[in-house]
């Protein structure tokens, strides 16, 4: 950002894609589940849940099939007795890395400030 004046259709068509990133991440559990694949590589389940204290198993259920959904998140059924599914992100998730690390920082800068 250079303070320099943004036409219109480029503003619009920044604010889109803006909009569509919060969309994206938007709610209470997103990140924390992304963080926990971040941190941790392919994670069953469980460990998700473990991680992310306080979701419910419904709840996390349903961020992990929105998560896929939006191509974030891959679930790999492994061929195993009982039946064991495997998260992690997919190329297009791990972007989200230097987002997610700056967002952090950003975060701390303004715990900082209070």
């Amino acid at each position: 950002m250079t303070g320099k004046s943004v036409g219109i259709e480029k503003f619009e068509i920044d604010m889109t894609s803006l909009q569509n990133c919060v969309t994206l991440l938007n709610g209470k559990w997103r990140l924390r589940i992304l963080y926990s694949i971040l941190c941790n590589g392919q994670r069953n389940f469980s460990s998700i849940e473990r991680d992310v204290s306080g979701i419910s198993a419904k709840m996390l259920s349903k961020e992990l099939k929105e998560l896929e959904i939006n191509q974030l998140i891959t679930r790999r059924i492994l061929g195993s007795r009982p039946i064991a599914v495997q998260y992690e992100l997919t190329d297009y998730g791990n972007t989200l890395k230097k987002v997610i690390i700056t967002l952090i920082d950003w975060g701390k800068i303004k715990n900082r400030i209070k």
